[in-house]
């Protein structure tokens, strides 16, 4: 996955114009506090803070004439030479192998330059030559920021417990604390960076993200940074970059221009502003805006990678309906589309009802066959499933090609996407992530029971564990987890409190829920104002109520994973009676758990191996009602039912499978079509016969025949024809296609002489 954007195109670019003590000569320092560069360096980097650029640039020249290697490092960055600025820190790191100060601002070079390997080790070799450096740390939180990782707080935090003085220490806090919607927190750190300097212009447009996200005006705070410096666009970049987290990418990219407009050369703000606008569908002004960066040098993964991605749109086929838009690749087009676009209005139509809303434009899908370019197409948003991605009306989406059969469900993941388009557009994008998130985990399984994701073990140590955040604060756990799984934990947990909302008060609580959202209240607001309770008391509540629902998979979890460990002893003796007892046992305390591998699978096969194909088949049942997505075993399950005499149980288990993996398949796609037809399912029957023709199948001549049956049946006598010609085409002596042919001529000869 190609680098994501993160805080460093707020934060790093930032720091680095300014320098990392540029501002703090204006209060004097505490005792302890330790100079990263020399005076020299520090001010040339503090005129380019202040705007005063002729100054700045002559000041960086004067220095790469200086007996000492690092001014000479710092002098080549400054003029934006940075080949001969990395040969010139390697020079001076050579001469002074005990400075970690060289290695710190060495890192940071690296750091601007879009290598954060190479900057890690930097800074750890700094820290290992002096464990208490502030800069250093500084360094390995910018790093860790980038990711959205919770380290990068703990690290910011000892930078300026180290340096109390840090300025950048104290705006990157104020940042990460407004990433964390914890306007509070900002405020305070910002505030404290201003104390420390009037023109920690990083640190008052923090402040006027707050104001934008408030939907007030942050003019008179950004005034504050154009009296000193009108030119520093970046503040206009720190403000889009919240804007945009909190999906409002219109709002963002406006303030992106705002940045360019002030500092045409600020090419982090310009290459976010194309990869943004890409996510809202303006595919050509992005590729305008990414070209300039990358012609410039400014060539970091997510602009090169948004380069190729979007010369890839080449080989994607358009599908449009009045409220559609359905981007597919056309090697998988074909096959793809017989699923997708019936889905994709569905959802439309559906949710204009729910949520008693019309779309103004077509709602944008885009189907990605390789992983890569989907990660691409969604690099630098934070708690991704990694599954789909919604910006505005466009939504992006994994192919089911692009993931391994029964570990993804596409048809769950566009449901849940589609949700989000009219949550997004009811409240103009003022939702907090946990409600937007948890409803459409919640449409997830409205559309189907076995639709969605089960409960893991991750989510029921979660539970066991007392680690589900309180409601007002669950949108941390999507920003910035501190434990592994907690973005999963956090899906789950907001889809649980949808779905006991629905339950208690009912569907129309949520829809006041959304509606309250819009009008900019809070969480606690709102769970107050729709609800009737405090926060605090609902939270208890709920926590009672999915201890409840989960029973005995979370007090006797560890009993189940023994007796996991029992099955697979049991297997290897292969004592199929002792297996099948074991299985019953553990789905009674751990029913939700369907992942490959699962008891109701092997519990199923030791009954086959015990000629007891009535039981194997329940138990597959059981599997495919909670949600089991392992084609191979729905399609043996769909085999017990048809052998059973159960065509229509079978047809059922096996449209299951294209809503998972419609793909490669040919044998389920001719059997599905074959049980359509028997049981007049005509429609079906065609959709499934169209699959096997658009998949190139091997028998072509039979696949096109099948389809000539199914249009036939449903009275498309045109259609049959053409596809009756085609299986002749295929193989001229195929019987059945003579045969159906002259029936077709025969018909057609006996409606003329009706005529």
């Amino acid at each position: 996955m190609a680098i994501p954007v993160g805080v460093s195109a707020v934060v790093v670019a930032v720091a680095l114009l300014a320098g990392l003590s540029a501002q703090q000569s204006e209060k004097p320092r505490q005792a302890g506090s330790r100079e990263v560069m020399t005076a020299a360096a520090k001010a040339c980097w503090q005129a380019r803070h202040l705007g005063q650029e002729s100054q700045a640039e002559s000041c960086f020249e004067k220095l790469l004439d200086s007996r000492s290697a690092a001014e000479r490092a710092e002098g080549a960055w400054g003029i934006g030479d940075y080949k001969s600025a990395n040969a010139q820190f390697k020079q001076a790191a050579e001469a002074a192998p005990k400075d970690a100060n060289v290695r710190v601002r060495w890192g940071r070079l690296f750091l601007e330059r879009f290598n954060l390997d190479d900057a890690v080790k930097l800074f750890q070799e700094a820290l290992e030559l002096d464990e208490k450096n502030a800069h250093a740390m500084l360094g390995m939180a910018l790093v860790s920021a980038e990711s959205f990782s919770s380290k990068s707080l703990e690290l910011a935090h000892k930078a300026v417990e180290e340096d109390p003085n840090l300025v950048e220490g104290r705006e990157l806090l104020a940042n990460l604390a407004l990433e964390d919607s914890d306007e509070k927190r900002a405020l305070a750190e910002a505030d404290k960076a201003l104390a420390i300097s009037p023109n920690a212009f990083d640190a008052i447009a923090v402040k006027a993200a707050i104001e934008a996200l408030a939907d007030r005006s942050p003019d008179a705070l950004l005034e504050q940074v154009w009296k000193v410096n009108p030119h520093y666009g970046e503040a206009h970049a720190i403000v889009a970059h919240h804007l945009v987290l909190n999906r409002r990418y219109e709002d963002g990219i406006a303030h992106y221009r705002k940045a360019i407009e002030r500092d045409p050369k600020n090419w982090a703000a310009r290459s976010e502003m194309g990869i943004n606008l890409m996510r809202v569908g303006k595919d050509e002004e992005a590729r305008q805006q990414l070209e300039l960066c990358f012609n410039n040098k400014y060539d970091n993964n997510p602009t090169i990678n948004s380069l190729r991605l979007l010369d890839s749109y080449a080989n994607f086929i358009t599908y449009t309906t009045p409220k559609t838009i359905l981007k597919l690749h056309k090697k998988e087009a074909d096959q793809l589309r017989v699923y997708f676009q019936p889905e994709l209005e569905k959802a439309v139509a559906t949710f204009e009802k729910k949520y008693k809303l019309t779309i103004g434009a077509p709602v944008q899908l885009e189907v990605y066959p390789d992983h890569e370019d989907f990660a691409v197409r969604t690099m630098g948003m934070p708690g991704l499933g990694a599954l789909g991605v919604t910006f505005g009306n466009v939504v992006a989406m994994d192919s089911p090609s692009g993931r391994k059969p029964g570990t993804f469900h596409w048809a769950s993941t566009l449901w849940h996407e589609l949700s989000h388009v009219f949550v997004l557009t009811a409240t103009k994008h003022r939702v907090p992530r946990w409600f937007t998130e948890g409803l459409a985990v919640h449409e997830e399984t409205a559309i189907e029971p076995d639709w969605g994701d089960r409960m893991t073990p991750d989510i029921l140590g979660a539970i066991k564990g007392k680690q589900l955040l309180p409601v007002a604060e669950l949108d941390r756990g999507f920003i910035r987890p501190k434990y592994p799984q907690q973005v999963v934990v956090s899906y789950f947990q907001a889809g649980r409190i949808c779905d006991y909302i629905n339950g208690k008060w009912g569907y129309d609580k949520l829809l006041e829920m959304m509606h309250l959202f819009a009008k900019r209240k809070t969480t606690p607001e709102v769970i107050e104002q729709a609800l009737g309770m405090k926060p605090e008391a609902f939270d208890k509540e709920f926590l009672a109520w999915v201890e409840k629902e989960a029973g005995q998979a979370v007090t006797k979890y560890d009993d189940w994973r023994k007796g996991m460990t029992a099955l697979a002893t049991l297997k290897r003796a292969s004592d199929h009676a002792a297996m099948v007892a074991k299985a019953k046992e553990l789905i009674e305390i751990y029913p939700d758990f369907v992942e490959p591998g699962s008891v109701y699978e092997i519990g199923a096969d030791s009954y086959l191996e015990l000629k007891d194909k009535p039981n194997a088949r329940k138990l597959l049942e059981q599997y495919a009602n909670k949600g089991g997505k392992m084609p191979e075993t729905l399609k043996k399950l769909a085999g017990l039912q048809e052998e059973a005499g159960d065509k229509a149980a079978a047809a059922r288990t096996l449209t299951k499978i294209n809503y998972i993996y419609p793909l490669k398949d040919e044998p389920m796609h001719r059997k599905l079509g074959e049980l359509s037809l028997a049981l007049g399912h005509v429609p079906d029957a065609i959709r499934e016969f169209e699959a096997v023709v658009a998949g190139g199948p091997i028998d072509a001549a039979s696949a096109h025949y099948d389809l000539a049956k199914a249009y036939l049946q449903a009275g498309q006598r045109s259609k049959a024809g053409e596809q009756v010609f085609l299986a002749l085409e295929a193989a001229p002596g195929f019987k059945p296609a003579q045969k159906l042919m002259l029936e077709l001529n025969a018909g057609d000869a006996g409606q003329k002489e009706k005529r």
